[in-house]
């Protein structure tokens, strides 16, 4: 355990993998999924506008560690890699700081480098060890993606991976490691003798949904988890259909999900509290991305930008921070300056260093945009790249029931946003561009765009900016490119064979 002087610096970082902010009751939501939450929430300020970077785990991590959005530290699917950047946890190591990650995010590896800087990391693989995965296994799948002969082997290799997941990723075969992840935390920070970084991400609420039988029976009484359907490319693609009846099953089975996941942080927050490690840690919970249940005719979390999957929830305890709500519009990528500052760490020489205009400490939070951005400092962005990965799926579904997809469609699409609490304007690569109300329209069920409103030619010129400062426009990707780099990202599909959206 730290001393006292340390203590005021550790931090327990906790990000609930997939957990959309309308299905947690402290967020209002009409089901007891997370009353530990609703607790610790007494001690927090929760945060109503708090955008996520991307939708989906790889690019999100990769900007709450670096500082940086995706277009700045490149890693996507297209190139599944965090490379050339300094890590959060590389500059807390480097000022002393004992620094932890546990997970079971197969993304979440040293292979894509985002567990760089921690003292001590594991990742809880559900079929596969993931020393075995991230030492020979990751050379040997690289070196295959190297070599034009051998990507044919390393796609049919994605299938096979897609396949065993479906048999293997069911049932008992699917249990949850949060148990051991909060375990290894509770033992690395009782061990720590230094001010520490602990992390850890936690992926119950990740399709496939098997949750544990207590909380299954709470919240969908009746349900077999491997009768519903888990697989959201079969949905995506037009090969399944899911009635109304077949949604509640699935959202039963998502809540019972969330509700284990808050059992847990209550086990590790009540341990914290008790050894004497509570009063003076920044505690952060939040959720990389959400998770579309039929919205926009779409599941899981890939091939869109609405706000189900990049509003997320946050909550930070800190000793200057109030316990109440708050509606201003804040950022993910802005907990990187938020522990830094904590922290009392400038990262001087790392890639980014510490900002505390970007703190969510400081009482200068976000002057920093005011003199950057178009049409004011009020804006958040997202970006979305390709999910090759997603799309290998995808095709295969369509393809076994002889459904064609459409090129020019949201699946083939990169997409970028720039969001305000009021109006949310997204550019789309191959179909039109969309512009919501979020005011008016927070389903973004009415597409606005072209009705002269003037939220709509502010957030245009600023994603305009933004996209300028940030690398500008696209780059062409053809079909061999994809498939290039679908062979290549995909080794973290057989790293886990359980990361399936």
């Amino acid at each position: 355990m730290t001393n006292d002087d340390a203590a005021a610096r550790n931090v327990v970082f906790v990000v609930m993998d997939t957990v959309r902010k309308s299905h947690l009751s402290v967020y209002g939501y009409d089901r007891p999924t997370t009353p530990g939450l609703e607790r610790f929430a007494e001690e927090a300020t929760v945060f109503e506008q708090a955008v996520a970077p991307a939708p989906w785990t790889l690019p999100v991590h990769a900007s709450m560690f670096t500082g940086m959005y995706p277009s700045e530290h490149g890693a996507s699917q297209e190139n599944p890699y965090l490379e050339d950047a300094t890590t959060l946890a590389e500059s807390l190591s480097a000022a002393g700081f004992d620094t932890a990650c546990y997970s079971s995010n197969a993304w979440i590896t040293p292979y894509t480098h985002l567990t760089d800087g921690f003292d001590d990391q594991d990742n809880f693989f559900e079929v596969m060890p993931g020393d075995f995965l991230s030492g020979p296994m990751a050379k040997a799948w690289k070196m295959m993606n190297d070599n034009e002969r051998l990507r044919a082997v390393a796609d049919k290799l994605v299938s096979l991976g897609n396949t065993a997941h479906e048999y293997l990723a069911s049932g008992e075969g699917a249990d949850s490691k949060t148990p051991q992840v909060v375990d290894r935390t509770m033992e690395f920070i009782d061990d720590s003798d230094d001010p520490y970084f602990a992390f850890i991400n936690l992926m119950d609420a990740h399709l496939p949904y098997h949750p544990p039988k207590e909380y299954r029976e709470e919240f969908a009484p009746g349900v077999d988890s491997t009768e519903v359907c888990q697989n959201s490319k079969e949905y995506n693609c037009g090969a399944r259909d899911i009635d109304d009846d077949e949604w509640e099953d699935i959202q039963g089975l998502y809540d019972a999900e969330i509700r284990h996941i808050d059992a847990e942080l209550q086990r590790l927050f009540s341990w914290l509290k008790e050894n004497d490690e509570w009063d003076e840690t920044m505690v952060v919970v939040c959720a990389d991305h959400g998770e579309l249940f039929g919205e926009h005719d779409l599941y899981g979390h890939e091939f869109c930008i609405y706000d189900p999957l990049v509003n997320v929830p946050l909550l930070v305890k800190h000793p200057e921070l109030d316990d109440d709500e708050s509606d201003e519009q804040v950022e993910l990528i802005d907990l990187y300056h938020t522990v830094l500052d904590h922290a009392g760490v400038e990262a001087a020489d790392a890639t980014v260093s510490l900002d505390r205009t970007r703190s969510l400490l400081s009482a200068d939070y976000r002057e920093f945009a005011e003199g950057e951005l178009a049409g004011g400092g009020d804006a958040a962005f997202v970006e979305y790249y390709r999910p090759v990965v997603e799309l290998k799926q995808l095709e295969e579904k369509a393809a076994a029931a002889n459904i064609d997809l459409e090129r020019d469609s949201r699946f083939y699409s990169r997409m970028r946003a720039a969001r305000r609490p009021d109006a949310k304007y997204i550019r789309n690569e191959r179909i039109a561009d969309e512009f919501y109300h979020l005011d008016d329209d927070p389903g973004e069920r009415h597409d606005a765009s072209g009705d002269g409103s003037e939220a709509e030619a502010e957030l245009d010129e600023t994603l305009s900016t933004f996209e300028e400062r940030v690398g500008g426009e696209w780059k062409e990707v053809d079909d061999d490119d994809v498939l290039d780099d679908m062979s290549d990202s995909a080794k973290d599909r057989l790293q886990d064979l359980g990361y399936i959206d």
